[in-house]
């Protein structure tokens, strides 16, 4: 206890540096076991299925078909469409999913859990529950109404409850990259209500199916496709490619790459500086150990006392680094419940997780001590109670620096006590470049997104709106919506789903077909140049052909998975850059003779007249044939709405952990070497020197291991930035590494300006020496 208030601020220095360790693992731990429980028990109380289909038309009578697939263990049949939507406060077009509620029996799956009102009357037309996020993001409450347009129908409905569902944690529009829930909500309505407007009285479109444990996904899925294909089908997924499910597991991943990456940067730094502390301690107390070992005291006892003295300094610093993932886990933890919908979201962590950031903070803080105890438990009494040898400097390293030019003797001494302890200079060094790494490893983000978004928004997708039809229309419809008001440029596309296959590998995917030529809605190669699609072949994003293990010029399967369903290989014409999704483009004419139709297109890309805005949003509101309609500028700016809170929040927690680090090794390292050249800059105050001139020895070590530490930290960040790349990337969306200069600049400015405070602290502790009683003592 002695000891550590005599040393609390050296001790206070590496207990925060266990902190920042403890409470990344906190905070990434405890954040990815809180969101897995929550998301677990919300699936099992609300029944989340595990296997879901869309089709065009089957009877319900097929339910009982699908039951006795072997692996089956429940079935919910279900009416579920895309349709605009007319909001009181919006001149844009919104759109929603809608979705039937069973009137009969209560649902079996995908159960909704109800915040407030009640579930609609059977066959109420007017009757709607809707989301919750999209009820918050208008102001709606029960009793509130909207229009909806089904099936060409324009209808006034009328909120009489509000919910949430497990399958709509993640709710995301068509054509958008990021949740809007302005634009973009779930309505549940009655079944008879839509089975009439639908015409799908006694059919159902989307079935969803719960399995058995230990269930053969794979099997239930081809079966289930293979009963309906007849009726449309459009293939069947499990439960990892359901968006929702799909993009909360990228988040998982997200987190647990974070918990696996920077807790050890800091552990290892704390570890350095244990030792660096311990050893110099030691140095000082060799009289006091030689003349307790020459009075009985063996090894094991003076041994455990340093280890019970940096082991408490551990534990004060796992207790900080505890306190403070919690309140960082509860922030992450709200910025979760914004971000993904559940009704409840509780950071909870496991006792196991404090013990395990107790324990490696411990573990790392003795094996950053235990060289320095096991050299001091080998003294002999004798040799331990000797006075340590006088520092000698090698004759050469004089000559070497004499010939590099001349340079000032504060230099020389600089370099000298620096190359003598190399072994402490080293550890510095690392210790400051780790803390670079870490801001390398985050910074870089900004400069990624914003790249990914000129790629996306300004070179790829160049067009203000996309217009997405409920079923193929004729290539007449172009030219309707080239007619509507403030069009200045449209152009058509194709989208059918598919199955590719390559060898024994097959994914799910949509075949994108774009005319020749097409300027608006472009397709880049991996040089960002843009492709003429060919009038035969496939092109495929570079993501997806890796999965598929294809290159240019090799044969893929292609089978489609609606109208006749045809199964043919197509070649691959080229690999394209592609961020999001897995994507792959045909020419438009190519791909209607593939599926054997006429010239019918899905939807419309288009760039208006920004004065003409308002009309053509009213006119689209319009549009019976219309499912969706998508706002580029809108899109965008909820992108980098969302990018930019989630980004700036743990871009602050990295600096500031990274500030801690390097405050934390400058300190120290700072404190050793004033304790080791007290006598020398007392001596050169007592001979005249000024305060400035004396300090300028001890500012100019630092200065000089920061900027020896700007190069490998720049190294060290490119590593973990590249790392980072790598854990966050999915088939859902990849970030691009982009390292510009001003990352690399940020970052040693961040470094040196925490490094400049930790020294004016050090400097501040010279100019209140006390020169006598400095030159009494030895050291």
């Amino acid at each position: 206890m002695r000891d550590l208030i005599r040393l609390w601020p050296q001790a206070l220095a590496i207990a925060l540096v266990m902190a920042a360790g403890a409470a990344t693992l906190i905070l990434g731990v405890g954040a990815h076991a809180s969101l897995s429980d929550t998301r677990s028990a919300y699936y099992e109380r609300n029944r989340f299925a595990d296997v879901f289909a869309t089709l065009t038309r089957a009877p319900k009578i097929l339910a009982d078909e699908i039951g006795r697939i072997p692996g089956v263990s429940a079935v919910d049949v279900r009416i579920q469409k895309t349709a605009l939507l007319d909001l009181p406060d919006m001149v844009e077009p919104a759109s929603a999913s809608i979705v039937s509620l069973p009137d009969v029996q209560p649902q079996r799956l995908n159960i909704l859990y109800l915040r407030s009102g009640r579930l609609p009357v059977a066959g109420d037309e007017r009757e709607a529950v809707i989301s919750e996020p999209f009820a918050k993001a208008h102001g709606f409450d029960l009793g509130s109404t909207f229009q909806a347009i089904l099936n060409g129908r324009k209808r006034s409905l009328h909120v009489v409850g509000i919910a949430l569902s497990p399958e709509f944690i993640y709710a995301l529009g068509p054509w958008d990259i990021m949740p809007d829930d302005r634009r973009f909500g779930i309505v549940w309505m009655s079944e008879k209500t839509l089975a009439a407007a639908y015409d799908l009285t006694g059919a159902f479109s989307s079935v969803a199916l719960k399995l058995l444990p230990y269930a053969s996904e794979g099997a239930v899925i081809e079966q289930l496709d293979t009963l309906l294909n007849r009726y449309g089908g459009l293939g069947a997924i499990g439960r990892k490619d359901q968006t929702s499910h799909a993009f909360l597991d990228a988040e998982l991943k997200q987190l647990e790459a974070m918990s696996r990456i920077l807790p050890p940067i800091f552990l290892v730094v704390a570890a350095f500086l244990v030792n660096m502390t311990l050893t110099r301690l030691i140095t000082l107390e060799r009289e006091q150990i030689g003349l307790l070992k020459a009075v009985g005291y063996g090894n094991m006892a003076v041994g455990l006392h340093y280890l019970q003295f940096v082991s408490a300094i551990a534990v004060i610093g796992a207790a900080i680094g505890i306190a403070a993932g919690i309140w960082l886990g509860g922030g992450l933890t709200r910025m979760y419940s914004d971000f993904f919908h559940f009704p409840f979201l509780v950071f909870r962590i496991d006792p196991a997780t404090y013990l395990l950031a107790v324990g490696t903070t411990v573990i790392s803080a003795v094996l950053g001590a235990w060289q320095a105890v096991r050299g001091v438990v080998r003294l002999p009494p004798a040799v331990a109670m000797t006075p340590p040898a006088p520092t000698q400097y090698r004759q050469f390293l004089v000559t070497l620096y004499r010939a590099l030019g001349r340079i000032s003797q504060t230099v020389t001494m600089v370099v000298r006590h620096l190359s003598h302890g190399w072994i402490r200079t080293a550890s510095s060094v690392l210790g400051i470049a780790l803390a670079g790494a870490i801001l390398v490893g985050s910074l870089w983000s900004f400069d990624s997104v914003d790249f990914m978004i000129d790629v996306t928004f300004h070179q790829a997708d160049r067009q203000d709106a996309t217009v997405s039809f409920t079923q193929e229309e004729p290539y007449a419809a172009l030219y309707e919506v080239a007619r509507l008001p403030g069009v200045l440029r449209a152009e058509p596309y194709r989208s059918v789903a598919v199955k590719l296959r390559h060898g024994h590998v097959e994914r799910r995917a949509a075949v994108t077909g774009k005319p020749p030529g097409t300027d608006l809605s472009r397709v880049l190669d991996q040089h960002f140049t843009p492709v003429r699609l060919p009038e035969s072949g496939i092109v495929l994003s570079d993501m997806l052909a890796r999965i598929l293990d294809t290159q240019v010029g090799d044969l893929i399967e292609v089978e489609l998975l609606e109208k006749n369903r045809r199964v043919v290989e197509i070649p691959v014409t080229a690999i394209i850059q592609g961020y999001l999704g897995l994507m792959s483009f045909m020419d438009i004419d190519a791909l209607n003779r593939l599926v054997r139709e006429g010239t019918v297109i899905s939807g419309v890309h288009m760039i208006f007249d920004e004065e003409q805005r308002v009309p053509l949003l009213q006119e689209l509101k319009q549009i019976p044939a219309a499912s969706f309609v998508a706002l580029q500028r809108i899109s965008l700016q909820k992108f980098r709405e969302t990018l930019a809170q989630n980004i700036l929040v743990m871009i602050t927690v990295y600096v500031s952990l990274a500030v801690i680090i390097v405050f934390g090794v400058i300190y120290n390292f700072a404190r050793i070497s004033l304790s080791e050249q007290g006598r020398e800059i007392a001596s050169l105050r007592v001979l005249g020197f000024t305060r400035t001139e004396a300090s300028s020895i001890l500012l100019a070590e630092i200065f000089l291991i920061v900027a020896l530490a700007q190069p490998l930290g720049w190294l060290i960040g490119s590593g973990l930035a590249y790392m980072m790349v790598k854990g966050f990337e999915s088939e859902l969306y990849r970030v691009p590494l982009v390292l510009e200069p001003r990352v690399f600049a940020e970052s040693s400015l961040i470094v040196m300006g925490a490094a400049l405070v930790a020294a004016l602290i050090v400097r501040r502790r010279i100019d209140r020496l006390d020169l006598v009683e400095v030159l009494k003592t030895r050291e």
